[in-house]
């Protein structure tokens, strides 16, 4: 259900009735922003995590808005918690549990009970910190991850996961925490590969890289205003793309085992800086058979150069164009699914915006 922050909906309607013949009109932050159309049947998108993503979580408002303004009005957030305030109208519902660890979760078989209560298409989870605060081993996480994923299906076998490589942590007191978020994180991309399938396949969305806990959380654990940017910034491509192919689980044309292996890539900037900036890249598979490898040509502006890669291999050429083939371990991707990898590149001193013009071609074995 659609809960607007700030004042109720109805308040706002009567309100606008009233102001209306005065030629009034009400202003933000008091001006509810566009919701699905009444007829049409929403995508249900459930924010699953802990208190990052619930309290207040407000990373979900920006993200909201930001998909409303992008044209996606057949959204439906939802989840057992309604929003805690965030200073902006947005549907606040989510599944965001302050302080609770994803492998108790699991153990006591509490999330059949939310899925059934809120039913969502798309899950978009960030969850994990509170287990690798408490020293919780990956392989206890992921296996945690694992069974909620049989219990998404069981409930939904179109459910389609966009999982986040959780954010940094390094909270006074816990001087272990930040190396056990990066071994953690490590080890998620190849969960998500053998969890994936081609009806419900699993996307990896990377929340670490360029997130700074000095500037961007206000205790080293939980996102202030900039974090909350920077969250949005990362879900907002991930989920825009699962919501341009439709309502999940929607019948589609059968694949021929012949058509050909095709992808697509796409090029989204983080953070820039005097003499360079990092970007990342997405890499999707748009075909119909499942895909053994992909290689991507960066081409920057500006006599821009790649000098590092993350995600996968580097090969530059003279006139500064990269190409980019995959890490092994994120090449093969069934149909719909994707992956992506990061980068940093060198600028001139003249050069204007991070821009670069981006390519795909895909393997398969038929």
């Amino acid at each position: 259900m659609r809960v607007i922050d700030h004042l109720p909906l109805r308040v706002l309607l009567a309100l606008t009735a009233l102001l209306l013949p005065l030629g009034l009109t009400l202003t933000p932050p008091f001006a509810p922003r566009a919701a699905a159309a009444p007829d049409a049947t929403p995508v249900r998108v459930m924010p699953l995590g802990d208190s990052i993503t619930g309290s207040p979580g407000c990373w979900r408002a920006l993200l909201w808005n930001r998909l409303l303004d992008a044209g996606h009005t057949d959204i439906d957030f939802v989840g057992t918690l309604p929003g805690q305030g965030c200073g902006v109208a947005y549907d606040g519902d989510n599944e965001g549990h302050g302080g609770e660890l994803v492998t108790n979760l699991a153990d006591q078989d509490l999330l059949p009970g939310r899925l059934a209560a809120t039913r969502p298409d798309i899950v978009v989870m960030h969850f994990g910190t509170n287990d690798v605060w408490s020293s919780v081993s990956p392989d206890r996480i992921l296996a945690a991850y694992t069974k909620l994923v049989s219990q998404m299906r069981a409930a939904n076998p179109d459910t389609r996961l966009l999982v986040a490589q959780i954010i940094p942590m390094n909270p006074a007191g816990c001087t272990g925490c930040a190396q056990r978020v990066v071994d953690f994180n490590a080890r998620i991309p190849g969960w998500a590969a053998e969890t994936s399938t081609t009806r419900s396949p699993v996307t990896v969305v990377d929340q670490w890289t360029g997130f700074d806990t000095a500037t961007d959380t206000y205790d080293g654990v939980h996102p202030g205003d900039a974090g909350n940017e920077k969250i949005a910034a990362r879900w907002y491509p991930a989920l825009a793309d699962v919501l341009d192919q439709g309502v999940p689980g929607d019948p589609g044309d059968p694949g021929d085992p012949g058509d050909d292996a095709t992808c697509t890539a796409s090029f989204r900037t983080g953070s820039a800086w005097p003499g360079g900036y990092q970007a990342e890249v997405t890499v999707r598979n748009t075909s119909t058979v499942a895909l053994t490898g992909w290689t991507v040509t960066v081409a920057p502006a500006d006599g821009a150069r790649l000098t590092q890669v993350w995600g996968g291999t580097l090969d530059n050429s003279a006139d500064g164009t990269a190409t980019v083939t995959d890490a092994g371990w994120n090449g093969a991707l069934t149909p719909g699914a994707s992956t992506s990898f990061g980068f940093i590149a060198s600028t001139p001193a003249t050069s204007g915006a991070p821009a670069a013009t981006v390519g795909c071609t895909a393997t398969a074995t038929f």
